[in-house]
């Protein structure tokens, strides 16, 4: 499945322009990397992947997020969002600058 392009400019949108993004294709998606680490993702699985602190992980799961898996070990700190939970504006804002203000808080890789 092909990651959702109109999610993907409603991301790019919601981001604006900042000269630390970088827009990849990685996992079948789309990602939005700040500073060199991806902050968010239009997923190729449907969706969104977003990067939160780990220590936020537990207290974000619910109605349409998990812990992302990969190769069947939950990663902490990677969240799937479902397209569902993320259809107004205001749904995927919070989860964009979730996303952006962890990445953006790390030190910038090189």
């Amino acid at each position: 499945m092909a990651y959702d392009e109109k999610l993907a400019a409603r991301i790019r949108d919601l981001i604006g322009p900042r000269p630390d993004l970088v827009e990849q294709r990685m996992f079948g998606g789309l990602a939005f990397l700040v500073g060199g680490h991806m902050a968010i993702a239009a997923s190729g699985q449907g969706g969104l992947l977003v990067r939160v602190d780990p220590d936020d992980t537990d207290g974000l799961l619910g109605d349409g997020v998990a812990v992302m898996e990969m190769r069947g070990r939950e990663m902490a700190g990677w969240l799937r969002v479902d397209a569902e939970a993320v259809r107004s504006d205001e749904a995927l804002l919070a989860w964009v600058e979730r996303g952006t203000g962890y990445a953006g808080a790390l030190p910038p890789k090189r």
